[in-house]
């Protein structure tokens, strides 16, 4: 019996014209209501983000099979939101998130929060948000947020809160960054599930099931075995090609149709 395929799109990071590309490309390989699994960052770097989550909230609101998991990107655009934090220790370079490599600014800006900020560092090495010049006016860090909280809807916020950190098939297991090797699912650690890098990547077992992620841009997919990463990039400025599985069996989807990915 053939499998049923399952599409994959990997790190977003605010490419709206871009996550409209893969829809497309998903459609058109496996009709208008294909299963996709969504692999998180969804937000920051692109200029887009709040149309990269309102177009995944119409599909999930229309009823579409589609799953969504969580990434650190989107943990930290609902941080600031909610509590005004601008760091997560598991950024060693300490800058804050609304720092243009983070991407943070972009975010603010694609709902409304357009303006430049000034940043400082304390004595510990941190970058922090000092002022936001918008037009003619500076503003505080408090007063960003409080801005941020008037134009983005709650519903925004919470879908980004409330997401899985890993999905599951018989074959597969979708994670956001990876997994910490040798420690049961129900054990990892959730910082490790959308942030990890040392530990994970390098490793070759077996982990019992393809793990399939992101997190970690590449300039385009690759498979090494017991993972397949599909950061491709998007984030700054390379393709969002989505994937498609059959079993463990995967492939791109291009404008000239399927591409096999093997290790």
């Amino acid at each position: 019996m053939q499998p049923t395929p399952l599409y994959v799109i990997g790190d977003i990071h605010g490419q709206k014209e871009m996550l409209d590309h893969a829809l497309g490309l998903i459609a058109a390989d496996g009709g208008p209501d294909a299963q996709i699994v969504f692999l998180g960052d969804y937000t920051d770097r692109g200029p887009n983000s709040k149309g990269v989550i309102e177009t995944l909230l119409a599909g999930r609101d229309a009823g579409k099979p589609w799953t969504f998991i969580k990434g650190n990107h989107d943990k930290m655009f609902a941080g600031f939101v909610t509590t005004g934090q601008e760091h997560d220790p598991r950024v060693k370079s300490q800058i804050s998130w609304i720092n243009r490599r983070l991407g943070g600014i972009t975010t603010l800006a694609s709902y409304g929060v357009e303006g430049m900020p000034q940043f400082a560092f304390q004595g510990d090495g941190r970058e922090v948000l000092k002022s936001y010049t918008l037009g003619d006016r500076i503003i505080d860090p408090a007063t960003v947020q409080a801005q941020a909280q008037g134009l983005i809807p709650d519903d925004h916020i919470a879908f980004l809160q409330n997401l899985p950190l890993t999905h599951e098939t018989d074959d597969l297991l979708f994670v956001h960054a990876g997994l910490r090797p040798g420690i049961p699912l129900d054990q990892q650690d959730p910082e490790d599930l959308i942030w990890i890098r040392d530990g994970f990547l390098e490793n070759r077992a077996d982990f019992g099931k393809l793990v399939v992620h992101g997190h970690t841009a590449l300039d385009a997919p690759q498979h090494y075995g017991n993972r397949v990463n599909l950061d491709g990039g998007a984030g700054y400025g390379r393709q969002l090609v989505p994937a498609v599985f059959e079993g463990r069996d995967c492939w791109l989807l291009t404008p000239a149709g399927r591409q096999s990915l093997r290790p």
